[in-house]
């Protein structure tokens, strides 16, 4: 994290359940601990966490509304609080809805999110996995409320699904809110997937299976990486960050490598012919809708 702030990254996303496998809160914890060491980090950095699933530890008897997946007023303010700990700080610049909840009025939403920002304690409110209508009408229903409402979108986005090009990209441009693509490497699909199982250092068995379904796709993908002279991984980060809507991919670097090589996307340019052939190799749903499938 510190040698990402030297690179220039100074936006941080997690989630109440990263780290799951370890412990409810884990990945918040371990900002936590980082912004206690203190040295200014906690400022230098636009902090974004997520309220919607279950986060309970086996140790404290259940709470109501707290183990299951909601956007209650409840659930929203007991689970900041518990982000708020576990981070360490007294904010959450982006407080973003992880799902949407159709099951709880907008009214109730709002209304809690609402007392957080009055309290200081969220500056911003974002979503993650809407469709298209769903930011439509979380920014209405604000709207109503004399509320800011949405400033982001959190959405599943790389070269090999392109769905939210259809109605989520244009419902961020209309309402004006950024787009944060998640899984920008289709779990490291596109991150040079085929030559790393033909040499033997990607063996997992998901992963084999999934090269094997896309292998023709694959071949065209990393021989045109190739032939412009820059690793997959990369190739596909820079085709992101040429959509203006992009205001920054969710990377998950595991080495200190993979995090350099991430930034290093920011350098490259694809010409016309490059964005075009990976539209081939890619293709998309065709554009916005409706003209994607009608006149």
């Amino acid at each position: 994290m510190d040698r990402a702030l030297e690179l220039g990254i100074n936006f941080f996303d997690t989630a109440d359940v990263y780290g799951r496998h370890v412990g409810p809160g884990a990945t918040e914890e371990i900002i936590g601990e980082w912004f206690a060491q203190g040295g200014g980090r906690r400022d230098a950095v636009v902090l974004a966490t997520k309220v919607y699933n279950p986060v309970s530890r086996k140790e404290f008897l259940p709470e109501p509304n707290r183990d299951i997946r909601s956007l209650s007023a409840y659930k929203i303010s007991k689970h900041c609080e518990g982000s708020l700990e576990r981070l360490r700080t007294d904010r959450i610049d982006i407080y973003q809805m992880h799902h949407v909840d159709r099951d709880c009025s907008w009214e109730e939403t709002w209304t809690a999110f609402g007392s957080l920002i009055g309290q200081g304690k969220v500056v911003y409110v974002g979503s993650s996995n809407f469709a298209g209508w769903d930011i439509a009408t979380a920014c209405h229903e604000a709207a109503w409320q004399r509320m800011l409402g949405l400033v982001s979108e959190q959405s599943i986005y790389h070269l090999d699904n392109r769905a939210i090009e259809l109605e989520v990209i244009p419902a961020c441009r209309h309402y004006g809110l950024g787009l944060i693509p998640w899984s920008p490497l289709a779990g490291g699909l596109l991150g040079g997937a085929l030559e790393k199982v033909e040499t033997g250092r990607r063996g997992n068995p998901d992963m084999v299976a999934r090269v094997a379904a896309k292998r023709s796709q694959l071949d065209a993908y990393e021989g045109l990486c190739r032939q412009i002279g820059h690793p997959p991984g990369e190739v596909a980060l820079a085709w992101l960050l040429h959509n203006p809507m992009v205001s920054a991919p969710i990377i998950g670097p595991r080495t200190m490598e993979q995090l350099e090589s991430a930034v290093r996307a920011t350098e490259i340019t694809l010409d016309g012919e490059t964005m075009n052939k990976l539209d081939e190799i890619f293709p998309g749903p065709g554009g916005e809708a409706p003209k994607a499938y009608a006149w």
